[in-house]
């Protein structure tokens, strides 16, 4: 199935092979990741000065460059007293198409975690992450450690709205709440996966009050989770990856819906 959303930039200068003292580069911790000072130290202990390569820099309207990609070996060239550091330079980008270009550059290389691909999503104003945020938010959640007020299956949440739109992940949201009520299992990423990919399915034939209570009548969410677990890998015989493990959640709440029914109304028949 084709991403209904994609990662655009506007025509830009780009300046490449300049040399910027580094002092001068600036951070904006909104379209960035998080500095991982381990990972720095350990990278100028072992540091190789003429493979420390090109970052990526962002010169704003006023004269402020930004480090895009590349904060890290900035961040050596500051432990190991490197003055200055080659860099590529975009021109005229502001702050929202920064995380755009960040989010581009990491796609294909040392990608960032999910909740920073996430955090810096929303301030590059990618609808994908916008609208999911839009639909957490109306359940009065957030995205981060799983926890009862924040879920924590960043990639399973985001593949709801992608393949089925905001509307169905508040949907998945509310079902899963009124089924488990409000609990960190609950936001468990492969339950929100198959409720997600149920709804997006059937959604139309369906009430969600009906399935939130079969569903949340048959086991609470942990016995859920164990089950799916267990029957995704077979004792260890099958994969037992993600979507394994999201497509046997869908078929368990097919078959919880099905019951009682008769065979023409059955989704499974």
């Amino acid at each position: 199935m084709p991403k209904k959303y994609a990662y655009e930039l506007p025509e830009h200068r780009v300046d490449y092979g300049v040399r910027i003292p580094v002092e001068d580069l600036k951070i904006d911790e909104k379209a960035q990741r998080v500095l991982n000072e381990p990972r720095a130290r350990s990278m100028a202990n072992n540091l190789v000065p003429e493979a420390l390569g090109t970052i990526v820099v962002s010169q704003r309207t006023n004269g402020d460059q930004y480090i895009v990609d590349g904060m890290h070996r900035w961040h050596v060239c500051k432990l190991t007293g490197i003055p200055e550091i080659v860099a590529e330079v975009h021109h005229g980008l502001d702050q929202q198409e920064e995380a755009v270009l960040f989010l581009i550059k990491n796609r294909e290389s040392s990608k960032p975690t999910p909740l920073d691909e996430y955090k810096i999503g929303l301030t590059a104003g990618i609808p994908l992450f916008v609208d999911t945020d839009s639909a957490l938010r109306k359940r009065n959640l957030s995205m981060g450690s799983t926890g009862t007020n924040m879920v924590g299956a960043v990639a399973g949440v985001l593949r709801i709205t992608d393949l089925y739109g905001p509307e169905t992940l508040e949907r998945t949201l509310k079902v899963a709440e009124d089924a488990w009520g409000r609990t960190k299992e609950t936001w468990d990423g492969m339950l929100l996966g198959g409720i997600g990919m149920f709804l997006g399915k059937h959604g139309d034939d369906i009430d969600d009050r009906v399935l939130s209570e079969r569903i949340g009548k048959k086991d609470p969410a942990f016995r859920w989770r164990a089950n799916i677990t267990a029957l995704a890998s077979a004792g260890g015989t099958r994969h037992s990856g993600t979507g394994s493990r999201i497509s046997t959640c869908y078929t368990l709440i097919v078959t919880e819906w099905d019951k009682g029914r008769r065979k023409e109304n059955r989704i499974g028949s």
